[in-house]
């Protein structure tokens, strides 16, 4: 099972979700998956992606998720016990094939199908990885992590070079994606502000981080 939390996701799609709640619950979105690699074809993913999603659909947040997030002052009450009763449903997607290429849909209303992008995602990225280089060297991929730790320690004044992960829905894996940012706060936590993975912020003790996706804008601009 590649997400096992509905915390592994990007806070500002959150934030986002809160805001559907308040001002939108009733508007109708679609979203379209898009790979913008020419000359990859995802098709042969597609049988384990559908388990993947149905496994995705069957999470819930428990009392530790929840808690959590009613921690961070800008989440309402309302919004965290909205979040108790909620989960994915797979009837919103549809999983095709168009112009020979993978094709996946989300429709749906917006407040049930916010949640859908960033894991899925990352299931598609790290389905892909695990078939295209099944035995990567993640040797090498320490030793450039451990290089650009060294080149962020050797400036001047390191703690003036801040950068935050955002890393959740690009990621090899889940496992290689927590072990980077955990290798990054334990070298470096005075140049890593965070993380927009909330299931990361609170295992490891960052500050989740994120405001909004240009997709709130988009929508909003539709909706007037």
């Amino acid at each position: 099972m590649i997400i096992e939390s509905l915390l592994d996701t990007d806070i500002y799609k959150l934030s986002m979700m809160q805001a559907v709640l308040h001002q939108f619950p009733g508007a109708e979105v679609e979203y379209r998956f898009k790979c913008r690699t020419p000359g990859v074809d995802l098709r042969p993913l597609r049988q384990e992606l559908e388990r993947q999603i149905e496994q995705l659909c069957s999470l819930r947040m428990d009392p530790e998720d929840l808690n959590f997030l009613a921690s961070q002052r800008y989440f309402k009450r309302d919004f965290i016990e909205f979040l108790r009763l909620f989960h994915l449903q797979s009837r919103f997607i549809e999983i095709g094939e168009d112009n020979d290429q993978l094709a996946i849909t989300i429709r749906g209303p917006w407040l049930h199908t916010i949640l859908f992008e960033v894991p899925l995602l990352a299931i598609v990225s790290e389905l892909y990885t695990r078939r295209s280089h099944p035995d990567a060297n993640l040797n090498e991929a320490r030793r450039r992590l451990a290089e650009k730790i060294g080149q962020v320690r050797a400036l001047d004044r390191p703690d003036e070079f801040i950068f935050a992960d955002f890393g959740t829905r690009r990621r090899y894996s889940r496992a290689w994606h927590d072990e980077v940012v955990t290798v990054l706060a334990r070298e470096i936590p005075s140049s890593l502000r965070g993380t927009s993975n909330v299931r990361l912020a609170r295992d490891l003790g960052l500050v989740p981080i994120g405001t909004m996706a240009h997709e709130f804008i988009q929508a909003a601009q539709a909706l007037g």
